[in-house]
Formats: C-alpha cells, sequence, structure tokens
C-alpha cells in the first residue's frame, strides 16, 4: 500500500484544524485578535477556534513581549500542550526582543521553546499573522506524520525532518545555556 495519500490526508487534516491558544503578552495580541475579525477571517484559514486552555491546543502563537520572568511560564504552557504542537512567534519582540534590550527581556521566545514560523514587525499586521499561518501549513504539508515518537514514559521526541530536507535531524531552536538553567530553576 502506497504510504504517500495517507500522509497527504493526515498532514491535511492537521493543516486544516489548528487550534491556537491565546497567549497575547503585549501589543501585538490586538493584531492577533483582529486577525480573528470578520474582516481578515482567520476562520477560513481552519485557525478560528482560539482556545484558552493549552490542553486543548495544538497551536501557541507568542504575541508579545516575553519577560525572564515569563520565559518558564511559556515552557511550562507549552509543555501541556499535546503533540503534534507548533509555534508562532508574532512580532519583533517575540521573535527578537524587539526595541528591549535590557536585563528583564528575554531576547527571543526561541530561548525556551522551540519556535516554527517568525512573524517580523513590530506589530505585525494581521495579515502578516495570516501569511505565517499559510507558511506554518506548509511546513505541516511538509512533515511526516510518523515524526513524533512515543516513548512509553509518556515523553515525546519530535523529529524536525521535513520532506526535501538534506539534514537528519534538523533542530529548529535549541535552547542556549541560559534557557536551560532558567526551566531547571522553575520546574524545582
Amino acid at each position: 500500500m502506497n504510504a504517500k495519500p495517507v500522509r497527504h490526508a493526515v498532514n491535511w487534516a492537521r493543516k486544516s484544524a489548528l487550534w491556537p491558544m491565546t497567549f497575547g503578552l503585549a501589543c501585538c495580541a490586538i493584531e492577533m485578535i483582529a486577525a480573528g475579525s470578520s474582516r481578515f477571517d482567520i476562520d477560513r484559514f481552519g485557525a478560528g477556534v482560539f482556545r484558552p486552555s493549552p490542553r486543548q491546543s495544538d497551536l501557541i502563537i507568542v504575541a508579545g513581549t516575553v519577560t525572564l520572568k515569563m520565559g518558564p511560564v511559556v515552557r511550562r504552557v507549552f509543555d501541556q500542550m499535546p503533540e503534534p504542537k507548533w509555534v508562532i512567534a508574532m512580532g519583533a519582540c517575540a521573535s527578537t526582543g524587539g526595541p528591549f534590550d535590557s536585563y528583564s527581556t528575554m531576547q527571543g521566545v526561541d530561548r525556551t521553546i522551540p519556535v516554527d514560523v517568525y512573524i517580523p514587525g513590530c506589530p505585525p499586521r494581521p495579515e502578516a499573522l495570516l501569511y505565517g499561518l499559510m507558511c506554518l501549513q506548509e511546513i505541516i504539508m511538509r512533515e511526516a506524520p510518523s515524526a513524533y515518537i512515543f516513548e512509553s514514559d509518556g515523553t515525546v521526541h519530535r523529529q524536525r525532518q521535513l520532506e526535501g530536507d538534506d539534514e537528519e535531524l534538523a533542530e529548529v531552536a535549541p535552547m542556549d545555556t541560559e534557557s536551560l538553567e532558567a526551566v531547571a530553576d522553575a520546574q524545582a
């Protein structure tokens, strides 16, 4: 039996029924909310069911400034989401710390959780979020449905290999040492 049609159907179902979690931290959240309005209609991409709980979500849109105190909370919320899960960093602050190069601002949410799509702008328009969502849907269509390895102890290992990649395993956003220490401190 050819696995390609099955793979295509599974990936199509995943990309067409994304349930994002409402995780607005600053001004970018207003643009994220506007993307759900009738003018921009994020529902036509299958991502209009914003969920209030991480256990009901498979996409987290980090919209706004992430502080160092908020980093472990973002990680905890990400860990509570079931697999498969994806992350969009919306705006300059979530992607790189934005104009806030200070002691309290995390210089990119990718220091805490792996990010699949970065959306630039300060704040990015709702159209940019829709484009980022379409880019994420392309990534999902290229994933192997068997990329998620479920261990007997309940842990999940996600292989970040996409169709057409030359690398064995591509780690999208590894955490740096500072972020690993922050996560370890939060879990202790």
